[in-house]
């Protein structure tokens, strides 16, 4: 439990640098970890400041593994955040949503009865390889120094510029329409929401993210990830 290691924090720990891998709860933010790991060792240590970082974002919906690095260690932070993912999760058809996942409301409603099995498969095979991504505008990236979901809430159509990534691979675990069930690994900055998005484009229909879970980051894995309960 997180909890645990938390106790056994000195602050040589601190000194030298230590990284804990996390298995970050449903609506909770990255920060959201961040923050109350932070304030747990300042408390127990009765210390002002320490540093606390994390290696890479994971939406309040999705779930899984989180790399929070602690002291000196977070000189190393975007080492880390330069390694592959790899993520487990649950495309919906027939539905979108602004945001590309269920944190807003539905905006559109589509007919997938001609998506098969077939059509499934094949499509998951066309995002293999470096690509174009547009991230959706419902996202923490700046765009003139503001950030994008600010201006989505805020109703201002801005240019999204798009950033190169690369999908190693694409399985698709299972399909009961509407749910397609997947695993994908991919370099870093891939927005997954942005696939799902993409995903009922190419099959001539709608569809968003509706579950996420993150399982590796590079060779380390959500098996060895604590838990906060």
């Amino acid at each position: 439990m997180l909890n645990d290691f938390l106790e056994s924090v000195t602050q040589d720990d601190i000194t030298n640098g230590k990284i804990v891998l996390i298995d970050k709860p449903i609506e909770w933010t990255s920060f959201d970890v961040v923050k109350y790991i932070r304030k747990s060792l300042q408390t127990r240590l009765k210390v002002k400041k320490i540093k606390v970082g994390h290696a890479g974002t994971l939406d309040p919906l999705a779930t899984g593994l989180l790399i929070i690095c602690i002291g000196k260690e977070t000189k190393n932070i975007s080492k880390y955040q330069d390694l592959s993912k790899k993520y487990t999760g649950i495309i919906k058809l027939g539905e979108t949503t602004p945001s590309y996942d269920r944190e807003t409301e539905i905006n559109g409603t589509y007919n997938y009865n001609h998506v098969d099995e077939n059509k499934v498969l094949k499509i998951s095979k066309t995002f293999i390889g470096r690509q174009k991504q547009f991230p959706p505008i419902y996202s923490a990236l700046k765009k003139d120094g503001k950030r994008m979901y600010k201006y989505a809430r805020e109703k201002i159509e801005i240019e999204i510029e798009p950033r190169e990534i690369e999908i190693y691979d694409f399985e698709i675990l299972n399909f009961s329409a509407p749910y397609i069930e997947f695993v994908i690994k991919c370099s870093k900055g891939t927005y997954i929401r942005s696939i799902a998005n993409d995903y009922g484009l190419k099959l001539n229909s709608g569809s968003h993210l509706y579950e996420l879970k993150r399982i590796n980051i590079g060779d380390f894995s959500i098996c060895d990830a604590l838990r906060f309960k």
